[in-house]
């Protein structure tokens, strides 16, 4: 029977530590992180997200700032937006919801936060560190896959992975945050040929393809260890509708370890953000490299 890694106790850890952090943070006299959210537009999922994060700040005492924006609002205000929050100190993680309206580049809204309080490390300067091992603020998402596999592994070295899906916000930063552990790193995508065959030699399978089940049992060999960051709403014959990931995960009991969906790498994401916003305001304050 695969091990269930679990992420919401995992994630509940981490933000033990962070409001450990922020606790320390204010009693040497510094002031608590603040983290800027901006949501653009009624997107309801979006609207979700922001609502979860909101929350965890405030049980970690982080300041949270909500800049609710309409959808029709013109990039240029976004962008002044962006450039006040940029030069306010008493920010110190900015962070964009997307998807943003189709009127809105947002390549250019990204690319327009200081890398400094970048907390969700899309900006070119982050990217570019963390290809050149330099340091930067990584992408929640792969940080978080990184903490859920270093509970079930110690050295990577040598270990053969191979990450399904080569997004900018998965599949690319935790294939280079596994090559800096010394893994040997294959990232697959839609032209992959015999994407199953390939899978059946890792002895780490990331999947990040956004695709229900799409890597099945026969997958992946025994022993393995899997991260499911996919996660898709599917409609049962009945007319029920539930959350599920990349991964049959009920065909996957000869694995190692497997996450969960909901509950493995989800958690782990918010948490690594909140955890970035801290390391932000360290690094702002000069008291951390």
């Amino acid at each position: 029977m695969a091990q269930i890694i679990d992420g919401k106790a995992l994630a509940a850890k981490l933000l033990e530590t962070t409001s450990a952090d922020v606790a320390e943070i204010v009693a040497g006299g510094g002031t608590a992180p603040g983290l800027a959210v901006i949501l653009v537009g009624n997107d309801p999922a979006s609207q979700v997200y922001v609502g979860r994060k909101i929350s965890q700040c405030r049980k970690a005492g982080i300041r949270s700032v909500e800049h609710r924006l309409d959808a029709e609002t013109p990039q240029e205000d976004l962008l002044a937006l962006i450039d006040t929050l940029n030069a306010d100190a008493g920010v110190h993680g900015i962070l964009v919801q997307l998807p943003l309206p189709k009127h809105i580049d947002a390549a250019l809204v990204l690319d327009r936060i200081d890398p400094g309080k970048d907390v969700d490390g899309f900006h070119p300067v982050n990217v570019g560190r963390l290809s050149t091992g330099t340091g930067g603020l990584v992408p929640c998402t792969p940080l978080g896959v990184m903490l859920l596999l270093d509970s079930v592994i110690e050295d990577y070295r040598g270990l053969n992975v191979v990450v399904i899906g080569k997004s900018n916000i998965v599949g690319k930063p935790v294939s280079m945050l596994l090559l800096e552990r010394e893994a040997t790193v294959t990232v697959t995508h839609i032209e992959t040929r015999d994407l199953p065959d390939v899978a059946r030699k890792a002895d780490i399978i990331v999947a990040a393809a956004g695709a229900p089940h799409l890597v099945r049992g026969y997958w992946v060999k025994p022993g393995a260890v899997v991260i499911d960051v996919g996660i898709s709403r599917v409609t049962d014959f009945d007319g029920t509708t539930r959350l599920v990931g990349d991964c049959a995960t009920h065909e996957l009991d000869h694995a190692r370890a497997v996450t969960p969906v909901p509950g493995g790498v989800g958690p782990m994401t918010i948490a690594c953000l909140l955890s970035n916003t801290v390391l932000a305001a360290k690094r702002s304050a000069k008291t951390i490299a």
